[in-house]
C-alpha cells in the first residue's frame, strides 16, 4: 500500500512554530505517512516551505480582527485561504485525509466538500470555542451575543459530526466531545500536548541570570483569556509592595495584549524589571527556561482555562522550573503536586507562593525533581504520539512498524547550538543546577 497523504490546517499559527502540531506532523513522517500543512505566515515566512520531510503551504494572515464583523471577515478570509491552498495541495500530491485543528469550528465544510473525493478527515480539538467566548465576554445576555454563542455552539456541533475520528488533547475534552457532539467515546482518542523530553530538557545557559536576583518566566500566548495581566499585578506586588527588589520577569511570546501589557508594565514602574521577548523559538526557549528560577501560570479559572491543558505547565516541568499556577482543575491533572497553587485572581496569595520558592531554595529543588520526573514517566509525548497515529493508522488502513518518535540525541551531552545538557542521571550535579541555574 502506498503511503497515505495527511493534509494538516491550522489557523492561529503559523508551523513549525505550533509545538503540538509539528510534533504531530514528525509523529506521522516517522510512520511512513507524507505529510502537508496549510497556515498562516509567521513574519518573515515564505509562502512555501519544506522541513524535515513536511511541505508547508502558507498564506498572509487576515490583519487583527476586532468586533463580530473583524472575527467574520478573518474567518472568512482564512478559510478561503486554506481552501485555496488545499487544491495545491491536491495538485502537490493528492490526500487521503484532512486533520483540522481548531479554532476556529469552520474547516468542516472544507472537510465535506472533499468528502466527495475519498478524503476523510479528523478533527485535532485544541480549544473549547463556546467556552472561549464566555471567558472573554461573559455569559450572553442580549440578543446578538446570544446569537453568536449560538453560532459556536452550531460550528462546534457541525464538526463533531463531520469528523470520522475526534481528538482530544484531555478526558475533558473528551467528554465534551461525547456530550455535545453526541460521538461515541470509540470514535474520541485522547492525545495530551506533552512534551519530547528527550529534547526538551535542561542545559546550562549561555547567558545565567545574575547570581544575586530571581528570574520568573512567563511562555505563552498573550491574549484576553491568558491572564497575562496578572503576571504584572504580582511582580508589582513583589517589587513595588514587598520591597523584593531581586526579582525580575522575562516573559516569552505575543499576541493580541502585548501591546496593552507593555503599556501596563510602564504606568506600574516595571519597565527596569519586566522583560518582553516577543516571538521566540525553540533555542531561546530553552535558554531562558533553563536560567528561570520559577515559572508562571497566571491563567484565571474560567470555564475555558479550567477544562484545557497548558502546554507552558509541562515545558516548565521539562526543564525541571518550579512553578505558580492559578487553581485549575486540568493542570492540577498536569502538576499534581510538582507546582504550587493559588486562589484564582489572589494576587498576594500568587506572591505568596512565589516568595516561599525564593525564600526555600531546598523547595525549588524539591518541586523541580518532582517536574522533571513526572512530565518524563507520567507526561512524555512518546507515549501520545503513538495514540496519535493509531488514529491515522485506524482510519486509512496504514500500518508500518517502529516508533512513532524514533530516538534522538538523548545519549548527547550538548544540544544543535553546542549548549551542554545537565547530566540528569548525577543527583548531585541535577541539584545543585537546580538551585544556581548555571553552569558549575
Amino acid at each position: 500500500m502506498t503511503s497515505p497523504h495527511v493534509l494538516i490546517i491550522v489557523q492561529n499559527l503559523p508551523v513549525p512554530l505550533d509545538r503540538r502540531v509539528w510534533l504531530e506532523c514528525q509523529a506521522l513522517i516517522a510512520r511512513g505517512y507524507r505529510v502537508s500543512v496549510i497556515c498562516p505566515k509567521g513574519p518573515g515566512d515564505p509562502g512555501r516551505q519544506h522541513i524535515d520531510g513536511v511541505d508547508i503551504f502558507k498564506y498572509a494572515p487576515a490583519p487583527e480582527a476586532e468586533g463580530l464583523l473583524g472575527f467574520a471577515w478573518e474567518f472568512a478570509y482564512s478559510w478561503v485561504r486554506t481552501a485555496w491552498l488545499s487544491l495545491a495541495a491536491w495538485r502537490n500530491r493528492r490526500f487521503d485525509i484532512i486533520q483540522a485543528c481548531n479554532p476556529p469550528d469552520t474547516y468542516w465544510l472544507l472537510a465535506l466538500l472533499w468528502r466527495v473525493r475519498g478524503v476523510r478527515f479528523v478533527f485535532d480539538h485544541h480549544d473549547l470555542n463556546p467556552e472561549l467566548f464566555i471567558s472573554r465576554f461573559g455569559r450572553p445576555t442580549g440578543i446578538l451575543k446570544r446569537l453568536e454563542y449560538r453560532a459556536l455552539r452550531w460550528l462546534e456541533r457541525r464538526t463533531f459530526r463531520a469528523a470520522d475520528r475526534i481528538i482530544s488533547t484531555n478526558e475533558s475534552y473528551k467528554a465534551v466531545a461525547v456530550r455535545r457532539g453526541d460521538r461515541r467515546p470509540g470514535h474520541i482518542t485522547v492525545v495530551r500536548s506533552g512534551p519530547d523530553t528527550e529534547q526538551m530538557r535542561p542545559i546550562y545557559p549561555a547567558d545565567p541570570r545574575p547570581a544575586d536576583s530571581i528570574e520568573l518566566v512567563y511562555l505563552g500566548i498573550m491574549g484576553p483569556q491568558d491572564g497575562v495581566d496578572q503576571v504584572l499585578l504580582v511582580v508589582d506586588e513583589l517589587v513595588n509592595g514587598r520591597g523584593r527588589t531581586e526579582v525580575t520577569a522575562t516573559l516569552l511570546g505575543f499576541g493580541d495584549c502585548l501591546e496593552d501589557l507593555k503599556a501596563q508594565s510602564a504606568r506600574l514602574g516595571l519597565d527596569d524589571r519586566v522583560t518582553f521577548t516577543g516571538r521566540v523559538d525553540r533555542v531561546a526557549i530553552a535558554e531562558y527556561l533553563s536560567r528561570a528560577d520559577i515559572g508562571l501560570c497566571p491563567d484565571l479559572k474560567t470555564p475555558l482555562n479550567d477544562l484545557s491543558t497548558m502546554n507552558k505547565t509541562m515545558e516548565y516541568m521539562s526543564y525541571g522550573l518550579p512553578a505558580v499556577s492559578f487553581d485549575l482543575v486540568e493542570t492540577r491533572v498536569s502538576g499534581a503536586d510538582a507546582l504550587l497553587y493559588a486562589p484564582s485572581g489572589d494576587i498576594a496569595s500568587f506572591a505568596d507562593r512565589i516568595e516561599q520558592l525564593i525564600d526555600d531554595p531546598a523547595l525549588r529543588v524539591e518541586l523541580g525533581r518532582k517536574a522533571r520526573a513526572r512530565v518524563s514517566t507520567e507526561l512524555d509525548w512518546r507515549p501520545q504520539a503513538e495514540a496519535y497515529v493509531a488514529v491515522f493508522d485506524e482510519v486509512s488502513g496504514f500500518s508500518q512498524p517502529g516508533p512513532a518518535v524514533p530516538e534522538g540525541n538523548g545519549a548527547c551531552d550538548a544540544d544543535a547550538q553546542g549548549r551542554r545538557y545537565v547530566d540528569l542521571d548525577d543527583d548531585v550535579e541535577f541539584d545543585r543546577f537546580l538551585m544556581e541555574r548555571r553552569a558549575p
